[in-house]
């Protein structure tokens, strides 16, 4: 039983041995790097008009969805109470 506590105590011993010898440097500040010859991007006009009318053309798809179902949910409500009576 002697045996693993030496061990332990040789392991621990070797560990903060170890700990002790590890350097805290802290690492040099990198350079900044000038960028030559870089815009920001152009997207131009053509493709924001493609993207608002995208935008449009799906809210009105989605309005005429949301009509469609309403529309339909009141023809059953009310053919449901017709032929109730």
């Amino acid at each position: 039983m002697a045996d693993w506590k030496a061990d332990f105590d040789a392991l621990v011993n070797e560990t903060v041995a170890f700990a002790k010898g590890i350097s805290h440097e802290r690492p040099l500040p990198r350079e900044m790097v000038e960028r030559v010859g870089l815009r920001p991007m152009d997207w131009g006009d053509p493709e924001r008009e493609e993207i608002s009318w995208r935008i449009a053309n799906f809210k009105a798809h989605q309005q005429r969805f949301m009509r469609e179902r309403q529309d339909y949910a009141a023809s059953v409500l009310k053919r449901m109470l017709a032929s109730r009576r």
